[in-house]
């Protein structure tokens, strides 16, 4: 599918596979890769095949009637909406709180993290760690915009606190969604825990969580370094597999 930004005219090529996970009549938005414009795009339903249909006989021509002439419409013509407003029945929800995929238009082999944390402080640090490590970001408001988000692109990293969306740590639906991955996605996925209860580096907790690390929030300003560390171990254990899982699609 095309569409074209109304900001600045940029031409923008949408894969049909994208449009397939969107049910037909709803709307999902995009962002313009040149000026950032939301646009907000419409996945019509297909228009049902026309069932061919027979015509009746037509009757014969009956003698013309001169037709009256017609009457002058003197209701008043309809109130124009005040300025700021559009005509319509109101707007369309189809895409609140949905920002589509942000990493539509980002070349192949590209790095890209989420980040689900909810503290402002801490996540600006974790956004300054993940640029330095050349990691391409986005942040995420609520739990259902995380899961959202996770739907339609496979991060490569993502950074989730504990407490992310719920009061029970132990209840986390991020994690719940993570437990589910199939495992060759989940293997390509690094997943990093931020908590207030467990100790940085903590591999039993790590494991029982389900995550790759664990990362206590008292050690926040040091979170690259640690990333750092803990993603080149986990390709350094995968390396073997990754490299022979790739001879054999090969």
């Amino acid at each position: 599918m095309d569409v074209v930004c109304g900001n600045c005219n940029t031409k923008i090529k949408i894969p049909d596979e994208k449009i397939k996970k969107i049910p037909p009549g709803q709307t999902f938005g995009i962002a313009c890769p040149k000026c950032k414009n939301k646009i907000s795009v419409e996945n019509k339903p297909a228009a049902a095949p026309e069932k061919p249909v027979a015509k009746p006989a037509s009757p014969p021509p009956k003698p013309e009637k001169s037709a009256p002439p017609p009457k002058a419409d003197k209701s008043p013509p309809p109130p124009e909406p005040p300025a700021g407003e559009e005509s319509g029945g109101g707007s369309d929800g189809g895409d609140e709180g949905f920002s589509g995929n942000p990493f539509e238009f980002l070349e192949e082999g590209t790095k890209t993290a989420l980040i689900c944390e909810g503290d402002a402080g801490a996540r600006a640090k974790i956004k300054a760690a993940l640029t330095e490590l050349k990691y391409h970001s986005s942040e995420s408001s609520t739990h259902r915009d995380a899961l959202r988000q996770m739907r339609f692109h496979d991060f490569d990293l993502v950074i989730l606190n504990e407490r992310f969306g719920t009061r029970d740590p132990d209840m986390n639906h991020v994690i719940k969604h993570v437990e589910q991955l199939p495992m060759v996605t989940r293997r390509n996925m690094f997943v990093a825990l931020l908590s207030e209860r467990f100790r940085t580096m903590d591999n039993m907790t790590a494991f029982n969580k389900s995550v790759n690390i664990v990362i206590n929030v008292k050690d926040i300003n040091d979170i690259e370094k640690i990333l750092s560390r803990g993603i080149n171990e986990n390709d350094a254990f995968f390396r073997v597999y990754k490299e022979s899982l790739k001879k054999l699609k090969g």
